[in-house]
């Protein structure tokens, strides 16, 4: 049999050092063991280094003022997680393995004392084999050690020299300060059999179509399962009636299986139905019958097809999504980790965040490239919200070039985490494609640059689109996003056909209100998966957030505001307001709110209504996860709604198309 262990449940501390002391195990000089700089303090896992050092008061809480920069010494230590397992969980083991959802940085595991294995990308899950330990030790050491992190891989700099598989918004990008997370997030548990042919799951994969005119299921199910006679495989509805049921070979299993399920709810995104979901069992036997390891997955059933819109150039991209024979204007946010130690982060953070942009009206949530594959228990969220979900691989653009390296090695390693990104999350029904990354792009000659945005003629993008194509057929890949001939629709453009998935604008910039309602009147583009204005924070939580700073004046002659110094703008208050600058904190505020709020609601009720010749429109960006003085978010950092938020949810919770209310 197969037994589990979540390690979440058991003590931890973290240790601290200075690099590579912890190896030396007595000190040259005195023959004493070195001292830790940070000596066991208490830890949990899943969770970060820094959120243990901040629980413990060795380092301020960042999100406050300038106090980002007393923790960045972190990042110049090697750290230890240690638990101290009970003997007893191995007393009838004969096969034990460690098993990792996601490590965020990059070092080595120790059982027992001994070099168990390395790791050194964050996303990818990892399987440690772990020998058994010997008999008479009551607790066995379990140590997890992070190195130093890669020195830089914030938003500057050139992605053709971006090789480190780390995630890299907490380097600090236009919308937070500095913070790279060092830890563990997601499951981590061992997996103990007592038989060494013991049958179990290496992989388990499975995915779902919709024929929604005979209301009818497929569920198709891949795999490995070594040491198995048989699999046997089970689907349930949510009362729990058994709909199918049937046991194959293991060889059967592992070429896949398909499954016709008559009679199935279609699942549909928030705003068009509901989503109802089954459960699929599956169970690994050996030649006397017996159970040995099982899994579970919750699907759904839909189908989505890509459609050209209406009046699109006939050599564009589809960009009309139609889900169950329904087209659905595609409405919602580019959506970042909810803080920049996600690895803290509970299922309920999650499930909360989901729903907050559920009940808006919104139902999808683009999942960008400079972070990380999302939990399970934000799919599962979704799932239940019917909101759909756009996932990025983890690639983004660098500003002086945003190409990828596209060497043999780098399309392996890409390979390997795209497979990995699809065998974890394909059977969602939530998941609405695949995207190579953010803002990937050439330049006009086909060289590391800027211009246009990169297509499957790259090596790398090309690999895991074949990785994709290869594992979940029915699901859209995009190499990048913007996509298209062109990264911006420039209004010089308008009518060439050149705009297809275009990012921009995230501000006015120095156009009036009245320009700006020009530029969204005559706008061609099929899609708009980037778009955003900068709004700034309440009054009330920036001095809750100021660590002491004065909020005041608002100019990057003030640190505060410097933190995020894209999304100043007193320029355009002095323009509006006869050269003068704000009076107070609440004038500036109240000034930029409601600018951000009319300028959203002009673009959003532009494209909505320009539907079906228009696909969708996703704002950059959802949620603060740093506390900004200023940002393109239009929810705050404590969750609550900025006003765009508020003035977008009417014309979210409307019908698209041309008789979409015009409005004010």
């Amino acid at each position: 049999m197969i037994t589990n262990h979540d390690l979440s449940t058991q003590q931890w501390t973290l240790d601290g050092s200075f690099p590579f002391l912890w190896e030396n195990a007595k000190s040259m000089e005195t023959g004493a063991r070195p001292a830790f700089e940070v000596d066991s303090v208490p830890a949990k896992l899943p969770g970060s280094v820094q959120n243990a050092l901040r629980n413990a008061g060795i380092i301020p809480d960042w999100s406050h003022g300038l106090n980002h920069r007393a923790c960045e010494w972190v990042e110049n230590r090697h750290w230890l997680f240690t638990a101290k397992l009970p003997r007893s969980w191995f007393a009838a083991a004969q096969r034990a393995r460690l098993k990792v959802d996601g490590l965020d940085g990059n070092g080595r595991i120790y059982w027992n004392g001994k070099l168990a294995g390395r790791f050194n990308n964050a996303f990818i899950s990892y399987t440690f084999d772990l020998p058994l330990p010997e008999e008479g030790k009551d607790e066995i050491p379990l140590t997890i050690i992070f190195e130093t992190p890669p020195r830089w891989l914030g938003q500057f700099g050139r992605t053709s020299e971006m090789r480190e598989w780390k995630t890299r918004f907490g380097y600090g990008w236009d919308w937070l300060t500095r913070l790279v997370q060092i830890g563990v997030y997601g499951n981590l548990g061992i997996e103990i059999a007592d038989r060494n042919d013991a049958p179990y799951f290496e992989t388990f994969r499975c995915y779902t179509d919709f024929d929604a005119d005979m209301g009818t299921g497929m569920v198709v199910l891949h795999g490995e399962v070594p040491n198995a006679a048989a699999v046997r495989f089970s689907l349930k509805d949510s009362t729990g009636k058994t709909l199918a049921c049937a046991t194959y070979t293991p060889g059967e299993f592992e070429n896949g299986i398909s499954w016709n399920v008559e009679s199935v709810r279609a699942w549909w995104p928030n705003g068009y139905g509901d989503q109802p979901l089954y459960s699929i069992t599956a169970e690994a036997l050996s030649a006397d019958d017996v159970v040995h390891d099982k899994q579970q997955r919750t699907t759904g059933f839909r189908r989505i097809e890509w459609l050209p819109c209406k009046d699109a150039p006939v050599a564009a991209a589809p960009w009309l999504c139609v889900i169950n024979n329904t087209p659905v204007f595609l409405q919602g946010i580019n959506w970042t980790p909810l803080q920049t130690n996600f690895a803290d982060l509970s299922a309920v953070d999650g499930t909360k965040r989901v729903n907050a942009w559920r009940d808006t009206g919104m139902n999808t949530l683009r999942i960008w490239g400079g972070a990380v594959l999302e939990s399970a228990a934000f799919y599962d969220a979704c799932d239940r919200a019917g909101m759909l979900v756009w996932q990025d691989l983890p690639l983004s653009s660098s500003g002086i070039d945003n190409h990828p390296p596209d060497d043999a090695l780098f399309c392996a390693e890409l390979a390997d985490i795209t497979r990995c990104y699809v065998t974890r999350r394909q059977h969602h029904p939530s998941l609405l494609l695949w995207c190579g990354g953010n803002e990937l792009q050439t330049a006009s000659d086909g060289s590391p640059g800027i211009g246009r945005p990169l297509d499957e003629r790259h090596p790398a993008l090309r690999r895991a689109g074949e990785v994709i194509g290869a594992l979940d057929p029915f699901r859209r890949y995009l190499p990048t996003s913007s996509s298209g001939p062109m990264f911006y629709a420039d209004p010089e453009n308008y009518g060439k056909g050149l705009h297809w998935d275009v990012h921009g604008p995230w501000s006015l910039g120095e156009m009036t209100m009245k320009e700006w309602c020009e530029y969204w009147n005559n706008d061609d583009a099929l899609f708009r998966s980037e778009t955003g204005v900068p709004g700034a924070s309440s009054p009330d939580l920036i001095r809750r957030y100021a660590g002491g700073t004065d909020p005041m004046p608002v100019s990057l002659s003030n640190p505060l505001w410097r933190r995020t110094s894209w999304w100043i703008e007193n320029d355009a208050f002095a323009r509006e307001h006869n050269g003068r600058q704000p009076d107070d904190l609440e004038e500036y505020c109240s000034w930029s709110q409601a600018r951000q709020a009319e300028a959203l609601v002009i673009a959003l009720r532009a494209c909505k209504g320009r539907f079906p010749r228009c696909g969708g429109f996703l704002v950059w960006m959802g949620h603060d996860v740093f506390h900004c003085c200023a940002n393109t978010a239009i929810m705050e950092f404590d969750a609550a709604p900025k006003p765009a938020l508020e003035a977008l949810r009417p014309i979210l919770q409307q019908k698209p198309g041309p008789g979409l209310d015009p409005g004010q």
